[in-house]
């Protein structure tokens, strides 16, 4: 069934309430009357036509109003999504020339100098690789998010256990956390059941793992719990790190947008996995909000 624009709910709201109203005045012309009775003079049927006219007229006019607001809308909001994708256009060519650059560079050094060092060579290997790594990360992180605006009906939804995924999670990180001297304490009850893309859920805790690593600073903690409400389970994922400023915490889950640049980039990030996690709770009908304790650090809440 082909969803009404908003005009046409206008249009049809308006003409209900009109064809209502003129109906309880035609037919109950005088409003002690208390049934109805029929037309038995010439000015009753003058006020019917008159009206069925001032209606025919007011709908004509309301539906070229609902026609032209439903096109005004149309317009703004494929300007709004050429705007949008000129912008991720450009800053995924920005992310990817720096990547690429870096690999042109280190390899075209090696294929001109054959008689360069064998640990110069090494080096120069080690950060190709590096740089190839983070272009590799870059492009996933574009095709999740991909998936997930213009396929998100091709996702499989089954039934996933939270917390066994999230075990796995933690080993997967115990390396990276224990470099930087941080701790990560789960307190995830056992036996978290929900129905989801098992692939998108651990985007989320992957990614809200890899940006406290990365950005909230040695020695910190990391704690992650949650709690049944009715039909959902709602999380709660906070560090005690440095935090950011407030006035960026708005604009956090834009794609590629990043606080510091240069230190962004320095620390592997792509700058697009909170843009994932926000995207991959809105796919499972939650929602998500971010701010800064009392204590310092971030703490971000979604539901799923």
């Amino acid at each position: 069934m082909k969803k009404l624009s908003e005009g046409r709910k206008m249009w049809l709201s308006v003409m209900a309430v009109f064809l209502a109203y003129a109906t309880i005045f035609i037919l109950f012309e005088d409003y002690d009357r208390k049934f109805i009775m029929p037309f038995n003079e010439v000015s009753d049927w003058h006020l019917l036509l008159f009206s069925l006219v001032v209606m025919g007229g007011l709908a004509f006019l309301l539906y070229r109003y609902a026609r032209r607001m439903d096109e005004r809308i149309s317009r703004e909001q494929a300007e709004k999504e050429n705007r949008m994708r000129r912008e991720l256009t450009q800053n995924i060519a920005h992310e990817l020339k720096t990547p690429v650059a870096s690999i042109l560079g280190y390899t075209e050094t090696i294929l001109d100098n054959p008689a360069i060092s064998d640990h110069t060579r090494q080096q120069f290997i080690v950060r190709t690789h590096t740089q190839a790594q983070r272009l590799t990360a870059l492009l996933q992180d574009i095709s999740t998010l991909n998936k997930m605006d213009y396929a998100p009906d091709l996702l499989t939804m089954e039934r996933v256990d939270v917390s066994a995924l999230f075990a796995d999670i933690v080993q997967e990180t115990a390396i990276a956390v224990g470099q930087r001297h941080m701790s990560l304490r789960n307190y995830l009850p056992q036996g978290i059941i929900v129905k989801g893309n098992y692939s998108m859920l651990y985007s989320i805790f992957r990614n809200l793992i890899d940006n406290a690593v990365n950005y909230a600073g040695q020695g910190t903690t990391i704690e992650v719990s949650a709690e049944q409400q009715e039909d959902r389970w709602q999380f709660s994922f906070k560090d005690n790190g440095i935090g950011i400023p407030a006035e960026h915490l708005p604009r956090i889950f834009e794609r590629f947008y990043r606080i510091d640049k240069g230190r962004s980039r320095d620390m592997g990030g792509t700058g697009l996995g909170l843009s994932i996690v926000k995207n991959a709770v809105l796919l499972h009908g939650g929602t998500i909000t971010v701010s800064t304790p009392a204590a310092g650090g971030l703490e971000f809440r979604f539901s799923i």
